[in-house]
């Protein structure tokens, strides 16, 4: 069996070296911590977790909690978190809250003594006072639009810029009457991309109806339902944004199944650019999320909160968007234009 004093002989440095690496110090290099590991993956070394929680008071685990763990945006989310924490020896322990403020202060509460730090999606616009008043004594990481909790490091991404980008692009392909088919009323995200759909419009002076804004629940059924009352309307609108593809894959459902074509009669976009996106007839003109990126980076902020630099300051990232344009909206070729996590103009 290999032991400690193996990997240390082999990579050249000390057995106090190796313990470090293995309990995180901040004292290692990471050229150090780096070549440690290496070493100790190639003879199949793995201190014991069990003595080493004993000695460092540290579990070697993170928890995360997010409000559902369906579909292919959280599924991003969580292989970029893992990656990301077994390359530093971290386990995952992952939980839902359904996004229910009961439910999150209940899973809040069941993480006590079983995780080093935690990771929270929360996006319920209320849900910042269930966390705050929870969970504040583990280093905590929310990946929150709002960055609602002041001392807390938090990523998002870039909603409203995004949505703001695809809706302009609509706009400046002719369409002037462009309906969007929201997220919950609740949903921080959906909030901001409601906002960069309304700053598309007042940019373009485009008097935007109320009518024309369906409530979604980011469901593929809620897509379908949303089509008929856009039907219904007088005029029709010539182009739909909906909040995420789901909702876009329902909405170009429930348009083929009307015989309206797209996009010769209504140009449609979504938002997220997940993978059957570029796979659908016609292809989904969409927002590119780095979802992958953003369970990285969640983690990558964790680890600096459980072994903090002097003089560091809680911060909130906002990932950019980049906009892929397919031929759903009625353009001839595929391209990507990226958007910023600044504020849109005119806003």
């Amino acid at each position: 069996m290999t032991t400690i004093k193996d990997v240390a002989r082999e990579a050249g440095v000390s057995i106090a070296t190796v313990s470090r690496v293995f309990n995180d110090s901040a004292v290692v290099s990471e050229g150090t911590r780096q070549l440690v590991r290496a070493v100790a993956e190639r003879l199949n070394y793995w201190p014991n977790g069990a003595a080493r929680s004993l000695i460092t008071s540290r579990t070697q685990a993170i928890g995360v909690l997010l409000p559902d763990l369906f579909g292919e945006f959280y599924s991003e989310i969580l292989r970029g978190m893992d990656c990301t924490a077994r390359g530093r020896g971290l386990h995952l322990l992952v939980s839902s809250s359904h996004a229910d403020a009961q439910e999150l202060v209940a899973a809040l509460q069941s993480t006590r003594g079983r995780i080093d730090g935690l990771i929270v999606m929360a996006p319920d616009v209320d849900a910042s006072a269930a966390i705050k008043a929870t969970a504040t004594a583990l280093p905590l990481v929310l990946i929150d639009a709002f960055a609602g909790i002041e001392g807390c490091d938090s990523v998002a991404i870039a909603n409203q810029a995004g949505a703001y980008a695809v809706v302009r692009h609509l706009v400046r392909l002719g369409h002037r009457r462009v309906a969007t088919i929201t997220g919950p009323a609740r949903n921080a995200d959906a909030k901001q991309r409601l906002e960069g759909y309304r700053a598309a419009l007042v940019e373009a002076r485009i008097d935007g109806s109320r009518e024309l804004e369906i409530a979604g629940n980011f469901t593929e059924p809620s897509g379908y339902e949303a089509v008929a009352r856009l039907l219904a309307l007088h005029p029709r609108p010539t182009a739909v944004f909906a909040a995420n593809d789901y909702m876009a894959i329902g909405v170009m459902g429930a348009l083929s199944d009307a015989g309206v074509r797209v996009p010769e009669d209504i140009a449609v976009a979504g938002f997220d650019d997940i993978a059957m996106a570029c796979y659908l007839n016609p292809p989904l003109t969409t927002v590119h999320v780095d979802a992958y990126r953003l369970g990285e980076r969640a983690v990558e902020k964790l680890l600096e909160r459980m072994h903090p630099r002097r003089g560091h300051a809680a911060q909130h990232e906002v990932l950019p968007t980049t906009l892929v344009i397919r031929s759903s909206c009625g353009s001839t070729s595929a391209s990507q234009v990226r958007a910023s996590s600044g504020r849109p103009r005119g806003r």
